[in-house]
């Protein structure tokens, strides 16, 4: 059982983030957010994925006013992503923005950091201060010290400007595109700050570099007990990045929600085109609701036992295979109805 980091839980809509609360999964449209109807699509297929809070880029004024009709119809919270103008900031706080994302110190002067936070407190509305290693202040480029510690500082200097303003509804993120440099500065701020925190490897690639990045920047931290909400950054159509998600907390143990897959790799007892077999298991699969494991494995010698611990599987043989049940075989059928035979044995157990 990990132990997590206790965190000051903000409400995010009526998500909860931080202290007992669920960690969450985000993700962030790519669309126009001046095209409401193409962002409500997107929004919608984010949350039938299971996309608990979903971010907009604001980049003009046009974006911000969009953001009324669009929260009204969204069916899960939205942050609106704010950079340099703070009157887009104030405009989306009017609209009804469920939370923002920005830095403090790159709205400009301090009367305007402080239009924003005197209406973001009225509403009640979190800020993540949203940290990358990419685009730190002049000052501490040339600091000595590593850059995960350039992070933390460029972070408890934003964190410092709200508290100042007596404001505390307070996430922050720390993302760098380096893996290790993403891993030392989170465990540093964590050690620092009370509020909760929203891990991510910024640029972490397509889907097969990114996935490996964000798995072991994510899943270290997550094992460790840091990190209250993540967003997985992948060069893909957002809906994967919620699936991966979903999946790296699956493999901690530390949501269930939807299917777990499970198959063993292939070896010279395998009979069967496994490798298609398991994809097509996951994609018949892969939104069921329910939180159980389904296993697709090379052969009936060893297939079952192996898998016991599976709640469904099969295990393929010649020309055949077997479906079976917690370990014990309730089905033997030819090759080509075997993803048939188990979904029928799936449904009949949830009737």
């Amino acid at each position: 059982m990990i132990k997590r980091r206790n965190s000051k839980q903000i409400l995010i809509g009526d998500v909860k983030v931080g202290g007992d609360a669920s960690i969450s999964v985000q993700s962030m449209c790519n669309t126009d957010t001046r095209d409401v109807q193409s962002t409500l699509r997107q929004i919608d297929m984010l949350a039938e994925q299971g996309c608990e809070i979903v971010r907009l880029a604001v980049l003009d004024k046009d974006a911000a006013s969009a953001i009324k009709n669009i929260v009204k119809k969204s069916p899960v919270p939205l942050v609106a992503d704010i950079h340099f103008d703070y009157k887009l900031a104030v405009e989306c706080l009017n609209n009804g923005i469920h939370a923002l994302r920005l830095n403090p110190g790159n709205i400009g002067k301090r009367e305007n950091v402080e239009a924003v936070v005197k209406l973001a407190k009225i509403n009640k509305t979190p800020i993540r201060i949203g940290v990358n290693a990419g685009s730190l202040e002049k000052e501490l480029l040339d600091a000595d010290m590593s850059l995960a510690e350039k992070m933390v500082v460029s972070a408890m200097k934003h964190i410092q400007i709200l508290e100042d303003l007596d404001f505390d509804l307070i996430k922050v993120s720390l993302k760098s595109s380096d893996v290790l440099t993403t891993i030392e500065a989170y465990r540093l701020i964590a050690e620092k700050i009370p509020y909760a925190l929203h891990l991510g490897v910024t640029e972490a690639g397509t889907m097969r570099q990114g996935l490996i990045k964000s798995s072991i920047g994510l899943g270290t931290l997550l094992a460790e007990g840091i990190g209250d909400t993540i967003r997985v950054s992948l060069t893909e159509d957002p809906v994967e990045e919620v699936s991966a998600g979903f999946d790296i907390l699956k493999g901690l143990g530390l949501r269930e929600r939807g299917v777990n897959f499970v198959s063993c790799p292939t070896c010279g007892r395998t009979r069967i085109d496994l490798i298609s077999l398991a994809k097509k298991v996951e994609e018949r699969f892969r939104n069921l609701p329910y939180p159980i494991t389904i296993a697709t494995m090379g052969c009936i010698v060893n297939g079952p036992g192996e898998a016991r611990h599976a709640d469904f599987g099969i295990a393929g043989g010649i020309g055949e295979g077997l479906v079976f049940k917690k370990g014990e075989i309730v089905a033997k059928v030819p090759e080509s109805e075997l993803i048939n035979k188990l979904e029928e044995i799936i449904k009949k157990s949830y009737e």
